[in-house]
This record gives structure tokens, C-alpha cells and sequence, in this order.
């Protein structure tokens, strides 16, 4: 059985389990949370290890094979493309369609988020490496200590033979064992959209964000079915673009649905080298990359949410100016995220409002019921980013092997 398939029958279980269990007694809605926990950590439980052991061997190759460089250029062009191409997808269509007003409520400021940039750099520099290893959250602290001793083994080759021939096999064993993770998680989505039905169906039913929820769903189908594939279709010459979005499938389903951009991230890894046939090397090194940085998700909804949250107290239009505003704050803020695998998305959001000041400090209030549902569409949009990305990179360096779409697993 296709994987995609095994993923999105749990998920068609788990919104069935939603609305047979009693989840209004304390107790089982207790018990789903708990659940949901587990598995959340379950399947993040071998990201640090495959990523680890992999960036480094595929550091070594890549540097080996002088193809450093250009993958560096090609990884960190679509990454930063991409979140601009979304915050315009964003713009666009929050100025075009005038989406009905969100009621004004009396609720007080609970507390602004802030993007703690200086414990990121901490989380990178700590001091002892190892630390890094601890850090399953915040993936660029371990994916820095694994790049430095993946170049440093290509000094001596002879030398450092035996370190590279360990991690190599340390980086097979890891994967194999992240590929029965990811079979069993699965089984995990059953409780995800348990939990997650359960929070979208209180959001629904009050019918203030419906017109925002299907807006974000036509700029994703807009973004994945149609822009995506037209710069495949172009700039690969590959005439089958939407190979890619099929492989995609699993991902999008629990990056929506669990809103959490590291638990995609091995799904992604797997799909790319088993569905796409993206080397390994490839596969290592620019997975992890998009998870961390490529989060124009997050600028494209903290965009659209923070232009609502104008319409909504003031019936004025936007300066020119202001609108430029929004635009580059909500893409620079989305390479800041990295250390919210998470809800980035409404923190974006708080940290927008927040700098805009002008009374609009507590505005990201109007838009906290919605902060899940918000959250599902940027982790979406992320994740089918990274893996169109990861094909372009995989392309233009040459490192790929094309499968048939009867072998995609």
C-alpha cells in the first residue's frame, strides 16, 4: 500500500473518531491530547540522529565532488524565492479579495511573543557541541556542528577513511530505522486529526474565519497545482511537474494537519530519495535547510492575517508604504522561525503586529481563535516548498535519479 494512502486513511479515521468519542468530557479530551503528544514526539524522535550522521557524509561527498558551492547557491536562491513568491501570493490576494471583518472582541494582551534571536544563536554555539545533539527543536545547532566535521573529514582523505566509512553507515542505519518511524506514524495520524478536528470544528462553526480559510486554500491550490510547477516546467525542463506534488502527498496531509514543520521533515527526506530519487548527498543537506529557513508560509499568512486585522479597525486603505512594509517585514521575519517548528506562523503574526505598533499591538488577539488553522496552512505551504525546492537543487546539481511514478512509494 502506497504510503500517501496509508496517511490519509488515518486521517479519514481520526475526523470519524472526532465525531464518535465524547471529546467534550474532560477525560477523553484529555487522553486525546496525551495521545497526540506521543505521537508528536514519536515522530520526531530520529530527526536529530538521520539528520546528523547524513549531513555529514553528504558534506564530505558534496565537497569531494566540488559541488558545494553551486548546491549552497542553488539551496539558498529557491529558499529565499520561494518565501517571496508566497509573500506576494499573500499580498496579492488579501488586496484583491476584501475579505468580511472580524468582530472587534474586549480581549486583553496574554503577552507578545518575542523571536528570542539571541538563544538561537546560543542554541548554535553552546558550550560543548555535543549540546546541539539535545536540541530536536531548533535543527540548524546540530545540522552546524554536523557540516563542520563533514568538511573537516575531506582534508585527509586517508586519514579520516575510517570516520567517513562509520558515519556512513551510521547515516543508512539511521534512515532505515526513521523509515519504519515514518511507516507507524502513520497509525499517529489517527489522533493528530482527532485533536485537530476537534479545533477546526469549534473555528467553523462560528463562520467568522470561514472566508479566510477557503482564500488561504485557493492560494495554496493556486501555489502547489499551478506556480510550482510552471518554474519546474521551466526551469528543469521536466514536462511531469506534478510527480512532484504527488509525492508530496503524505506531507501536505501531516504538515497540515499537525502544524509542525519538523515532523514533516523525514516524510520529506524519504519521499525525495525513494519517490523522486534524489541522492542522498542532495536529499542530507537541503531538507533540513528548508525546514529551518523556507517558511514563506508563515510571511504569506502573517501577511494576509495582518492586513484582516487593518480592515477590521479601520475602514481607511493602506499607504503604499505601509503595505511595502508588511510585505518585507512578514518575508524577513519568516527566516527567523527555525526555532518554531510549531505555530510559527501566529507568532509571526504577534511579532508583526507588535512592531507596527500604532495601537495594533494586541491585534494579533482577533485572529488567536484561528491560530491553528492559520498554522495548518503555513506548514502546508512549507512543506510542498521543500520538496519542489528539493528537486530543483537535486536537478541543477545533477544528483538525481528519475524514478517512474509506479515506484513512488
Amino acid at each position: 500500500m502506497k504510503v500517501w494512502f496509508k496517511y490519509l486513511i488515518a486521517s479519514l479515521l481520526g475526523i470519524a473518531c472526532a465525531f464518535i468519542l465524547p471529546v467534550n468530557n474532560p477525560s477523553v479530551s484529555g487522553a486525546v491530547n496525551f495521545v497526540t503528544e506521543l505521537v508528536v514526539r514519536f515522530g520526531r524522535y530520529m530527526i536529530v540522529p538521520v539528520l546528523f550522521f547524513t549531513v555529514i557524509i553528504s558534506f564530505n561527498r558534496l565537497r569531494e565532488n566540488r559541488l558545494l558551492i553551486k548546491t549552497g547557491i542553488w539551496t539558498g536562491s529557491v529558499i529565499v524565492a520561494s518565501s517571496f513568491i508566497l509573500t506576494l501570493v499573500g499580498l496579492i490576494s488579501i488586496l484583491i479579495v476584501k475579505l468580511p471583518r472580524i468582530p472587534i472582541t474586549g480581549e486583553n494582551d496574554t503577552g507578545s511573543a518575542v523571536l528570542g534571536i539571541a538563544d538561537l544563536f546560543r542554541a548554535i554555539l553552546p558550550y560543548s557541541a555535543f549540546e546541539t545533539l539535545n536540541n530536536g527543536t531548533f535543527l540548524i545547532a546540530s545540522y552546524a556542528f554536523a557540516v563542520l566535521i563533514g568538511i573537516e573529514t575531506c582534508v585527509d582523505q586517508v586519514a579520516f577513511r575510517p570516520v567517513t566509512t562509520l558515519v556512513d553507515s551510521l547515516s543508512k542505519l539511521m534512515y532505515s530505522i526513521s523509515v519504519i518511524f515514518t511507516e507507524f506514524l502513520a497509525y499517529g495520524m489517527i489522533a493528530i486529526l482527532c485533536f485537530w478536528t476537534v479545533k477546526f470544528r469549534a473555528v467553523i462553526t462560528s463562520g467568522v474565519f470561514t472566508p479566510m480559510i477557503i482564500m488561504l486554500l485557493v492560494d495554496f491550490i493556486l501555489v502547489a497545482g499551478l506556480i510550482y510547477p510552471l518554474v519546474v516546467r521551466y526551469l528543469c525542463n521536466d514536462p511531469h511537474p506534478y510527480r512532484i506534488l504527488y509525492a508530496s502527498i503524505s506531507s501536505v496531509l501531516t504538515a497540515f494537519f499537525s502544524g509542525d514543520s519538523n515532523l514533516v521533515l523525514q516524510l520529506n527526506m524519504r519521499h525525495g530519495k525513494e519517490s523522486l530519487g534524489i541522492r542522498r548527498r542532495i536529499n542530507g543537506v537541503v531538507h533540513p535547510l528548508f525546514t529551518v529557513f523556507a517558511r514563506g508560509g508563515s510571511a504569506l499568512v502573517t501577511t494576509v492575517g495582518f492586513i484582516m486585522i487593518w480592515r477590521s479597525y479601520s475602514s481607511l486603505n493602506i499607504p503604499f508604504k505601509d503595505i511595502l512594509w508588511i510585505t518585507f517585514t512578514s518575508f524577513g521575519i519568516s527566516f527567523l522561525l527555525g526555532g518554531f517548528p510549531a505555530g510559527g506562523a501566529f507568532i509571526s503574526l504577534t511579532v508583526l503586529c507588535t512592531l507596527y505598533s500604532r495601537s495594533f499591538e494586541t491585534g494579533f488577539l482577533l485572529l488567536q481563535p484561528a491560530a491553528p488553522i492559520i498554522c495548518s496552512f503555513a506548514t502546508a505551504f512549507d512543506a510542498v516548498t521543500a520538496m519542489y525546492g528539493s528537486y530543483i537543487v537535486a536537478v541543477k546539481a545533477k544528483l538525481i535519479e528519475h524514478h517512474g511514478i509506479k515506484h513512488f512509494i
